[in-house]
């Protein structure tokens, strides 16, 4: 079966480069994914692997008209996990902070049909090993979920092998043979190929990561910044910079984010971390540009902002329908990329 599909190079190794490619093959294509920067050089990899609809909708505006895309795009997560051999942690997310913010995080919750539990100071501390004693009430959801974004970009790649993808760190030539997915980024190379691209706007971040003293636990969130637990390690992110599309380290952003970990967990006060930088790309409205582009044999995968990880099964089946001719969802409109353009 697999030889009757057609031919697919995908530009980028990335999360949604990665699962296009998988869901490309599994429905019959010859595929092959080029990526220069090699694994792990992208955003997907720095990320903190948080497949978070809930607090996304609760914490910022923009993602909250999206509520039931991101629940949606989450849901297709277990049965693409199972596929791909990702481990999914659904200890869920914790809020701490003080009463007033607590308080306006509460009502987010009940004014999107969100029913977050309330805790007290001593079961936050049992999801969350590690967690100040001067920490008081917590909420939590079990709504959202996170992997391990670098174990998993491992698992998808091994994932795409079994199933006939190749990889190639050839840089893609414009115009080659077959069908072309963009799945580059904010400053892609092949920007002039697909005209949809000009409206993605680079935002870049940075993380810092701990060899963590302890191992699981829930996510936690506070004012001004997360801690999200992996294999081996415990994330604490992230800025925020939009507009800058270089990926390199900045040593002066690691100070609040460090300051933000002793706070939250005071085990790692002056414990070494290592700081890291990635460039997401984002689009006018916060949602990925999906599907076909005007440009003939051209296909979009680009621009989820910082739920790449949340979207990328949704995504992947979405262009694998372009491409195929199979289902693309109940959402897929959402994401077209037309719907950006002039006049749409």
């Amino acid at each position: 079966m697999r030889d009757q599909g057609p031919d697919v190079t995908i530009a980028g190794a990335g999360v949604l480069g990665l699962s296009c490619a998988l869901a490309l093959a599994e429905a019959g294509c010859r595929v092959s994914v080029r990526d220069p920067g090699g694994p792990g050089a992208n955003a997907s990899g720095v990320a903190a692997g948080m497949l978070a609809p809930a607090f996304e909708a609760i914490l910022d505006e923009q993602a909250r008209p999206h509520l039931g895309l991101l629940l949606h795009a989450r849901d297709l997560w277990p049965a693409w996990a199972q596929r791909t051999g990702i481990e999914l942690d659904r200890s869920g997310a914790l809020a701490v902070g003080d009463d007033q913010w607590l308080g306006e995080l509460f009502n987010r919750f009940v004014a999107l049909d969100l029913r977050p539990a309330e805790l007290p100071a001593a079961a936050a501390r049992g999801l969350a090993p590690g967690l100040s004693e001067s920490v008081g009430g917590a909420l939590l959801t079990r709504e959202d979920w996170r992997l391990d974004a670098r174990v998993a970009l491992t698992a998808l790649r091994a994932a795409g092998e079994a199933a006939g993808v190749t990889y190639s760190a050839e840089p893609v030539k414009a115009r080659e043979a077959g069908l072309l997915v963009i799945a580059t980024g904010a400053s892609p190379s092949l920007g002039d190929v697909a005209p949809e691209l000009s409206c993605l706007s680079p935002i870049k971040g940075h993380i810092v990561r701990f060899a963590a003293p302890w191992a699981g636990g829930a996510v936690v969130r506070a004012r001004g910044a997360y801690a999200a637990p992996g294999h081996d390690s415990l994330s604490i992110g992230a800025t925020m910079e939009p507009g800058l599309a270089d990926s390199a380290v900045d040593p002066g952003k690691a100070a609040p984010l460090r300051a933000a970990a002793g706070g939250l967990f005071p085990a790692l006060t002056g414990a070494p971390s290592e700081i890291f930088a990635g460039v997401r790309a984002a689009t006018p409205d916060g949602l990925p540009l999906a599907g076909a582009s005007t440009a003939p044999g051209v296909f979009l995968a680009v621009g989820a902002r910082r739920n790449g990880w949340l979207l990328a099964p949704l995504v992947a089946q979405v262009v694998a329908a372009a491409i195929t001719g199979g289902d693309p969802g109940r959402f897929a409109s959402r994401l077209d990329p037309a719907r950006l353009s002039e006049g749409a």
